[in-house]
Parts: C-alpha cells; structure tokens; sequence
C-alpha cells in the first residue's frame, strides 16, 4: 500500500514524536516539516501569537478564472456575524426584484 501523504497535528509534541518514531520504523516515509498547504487548503501558523488560519484562497482563484471573473472587482460584504436572515426579507413581487 501506499499513501501519498499524511497530516499529524497534535498539541502534544511528546506525542507526535513518539507517533512519528512509531511510523518510521513500520512504514517508509519522509517527513516534509510543517504543512503549509493540504488538501487544496492553505495553512498559516503564527506559533509566537498561537494562531493557526486556513484559507481556500487559491480554490477561489482557480474558480474565477474558470468563469473568467478573476479581474473583478471585489467588495465588503456587509454581513455581521450573527445576522439571521428569514424569507420575510425576500423581494415580494417584479418591481422589487427589478429595484434589486
């Protein structure tokens, strides 16, 4: 069998040693160091702050250069968290779809 690649996150370095050591000696592999970017996903770490960030960046890319909307120009979106929408909130009836 074989696995192309494997993710290991823990916040116990102890035991990502020991399951590193463990996988070395049963399995062939080499480790890469920290992830910066798995499964079209890309990982930010900022360890000094103790912050981790994913972003889909890249994916949202490759998504408006197959509409060919990439050069658009992009806006705020003004969404608080915690904002609850309803179907109260919908266009009722053509003029207010066509204001819209």
């Amino acid at each position: 069998m074989y696995v192309d690649d494997i993710l290991l996150a823990t916040n116990d370095i102890g035991i990502l040693h020991e399951t590193k050591k463990f996988l070395s000696k049963n399995f062939e592999m080499k480790d890469l160091g920290d992830a910066s970017f798995v499964l079209g996903i890309q990982i930010h770490q900022d360890r000094s702050r103790g912050i981790l960030g994913l972003s889909k960046r890249s994916y949202i890319d490759k998504i408006l250069k197959r509409f060919s909307i990439h050069e658009c120009k992009s806006e705020d979106t003004l969404v608080s968290k915690g904002d609850k929408f309803s179907l109260n909130q919908c266009s009722k009836g053509n003029l207010e779809i066509e204001e819209m």
